[in-house]
């Protein structure tokens, strides 16, 4: 797999999702959890949402329960949390592993794109990376960023 766009994951509803169906769109990309002590940030996630949607941004979230057993239930507990806590509209995907001999492709290759000063593999909840309008993944950012510090950096790849 040589790009973001040649990934398919499946949804919530289990419909199998073309990665390509985002072309041309800035995504920011995030393992989750419901039970974690940055699940708050679900919040600053539909702000920035909800603000830059119409410019070409999509939120792509991947609930993971591999970090402390943070995100149990079946995804649509999953989704019910986090649409009567915290308003969420973005795309919500099945929940994954992103570490291990079972992680998800799609996770193999984000971490093969921006490694770097974090290490490769996925620390904790939370960690987001973001990919261009062409498909880069230009950028990773740590659980302990909240989604308001990306906003710049969003804002100049929408432009």
């Amino acid at each position: 797999m040589n790009s973001i766009y040649d990934f398919t994951m499946k949804d919530v509803d289990g419909n199998m999702i073309s990665l390509s169906d985002y072309r041309d769109k800035v995504l920011l990309i995030v393992n989750t959890a419901t039970g974690c002590g940055f699940t708050p940030q679900y919040e600053g996630l539909q702000d920035l949402y909800e603000k830059y949607k119409d410019n070409g941004l999509e939120i792509l979230d991947f609930p993971c329960n591999q970090f402390g057993g943070q995100a149990p239930g079946t995804d649509e507990e999953i989704v019910d949390f986090c649409q009567s806590r915290y308003g969420v509209t973005f795309k919500q995907f099945s929940k994954i592993e992103v570490n291990s001999e079972n992680e998800a492709p799609l996770y193999t290759f984000l971490k093969s794109q921006q490694g770097g000063m974090l290490g490769s593999n996925i620390k904790w909840n939370f960690t987001k990376f973001l990919v261009d309008k062409n498909g880069k993944v230009t950028d990773r950012f740590a659980p302990v960023d909240k989604p308001e510090k990306l906003e710049s950096k969003i804002k100049e790849l929408l432009s």
